[in-house]
This record gives C-alpha cells, sequence and structure tokens, in this order.
C-alpha cells in the first residue's frame, strides 16, 4: 500500500510540474493564440497527471477522479479551440514573428471560389 501512495504522490507531483509549466508557458508566450496553445496543452496533461496521481493515491477515489479526467480531456481543447476561433474571429492580431494564419487563408480561399 505504501508502494501505491509514494507512486501517487510522484505522478501528482509530475502533474503539478506540468500545471506550472502551462502558467510560465501564459506569462512567457508572445500573443493570445501561443498563450492559449500552451496553457491548453499543459494543463490538460497536468490535470489528468494530477487527478490520476490523487486517484493512485486513494484508490477509493479512483473511479471520481477518472472521470474528472475524461471530462477535462473532452472540454479543455475544445474550450480552447472555440475561444481561439472567436479571438480570432474579433481581430485578435497575432505575434509579430508568426509565419502563417492558416485559418485566415482558408476563409480567404472560400471567398475566391
Amino acid at each position: 500500500m505504501e508502494i501505491l501512495q509514494t507512486a501517487g504522490a510522484f505522478i501528482a507531483l509530475a502533474g503539478s510540474v506540468f500545471l506550472f509549466l502551462g502558467a510560465l508557458g501564459i506569462v512567457r508566450m508572445p500573443d493570445v493564440y501561443n498563450r492559449m496553445q500552451a496553457g491548453t496543452k499543459a494543463t490538460t496533461l497536468g490535470t489528468i497527471l494530477t487527478l490520476a496521481g490523487l486517484g493512485i493515491y486513494h484508490p477509493a477515489w479512483l473511479g471520481r477522479l477518472l472521470l474528472l479526467a475524461v471530462f477535462v480531456a473532452i472540454t479543455n481543447p475544445l474550450s480552447s479551440h472555440a475561444l481561439a476561433r472567436a479571438a480570432h474571429f474579433s481581430g485578435v492580431p497575432l505575434a509579430e514573428g508568426s509565419v502563417c494564419d492558416r485559418l485566415e487563408e482558408s476563409e480567404k480561399g472560400g471567398e475566391e471560389e
């Protein structure tokens, strides 16, 4: 039992590290779109790892925590995508170093046809 608690603690710690890196990415990235990507990817993985670690540490909670992890895995990327599209359509500019805008290219391609 003590081995499971130690493993759960280390997995939860790894999740916390990813959550910290996601927060750091939000602070360091140059524009809304990069911040959203850094935050979404890192926080999704960090939250899932933290919940899995807690589930291993407390096996009685595992079912509920896995259900929460599935909910996070579905809703976090979906909501981030919707927010990024809303930001794009409202005219939030890309960072100066951005190479291309595929969404704008697809919109212009659809208008020309």
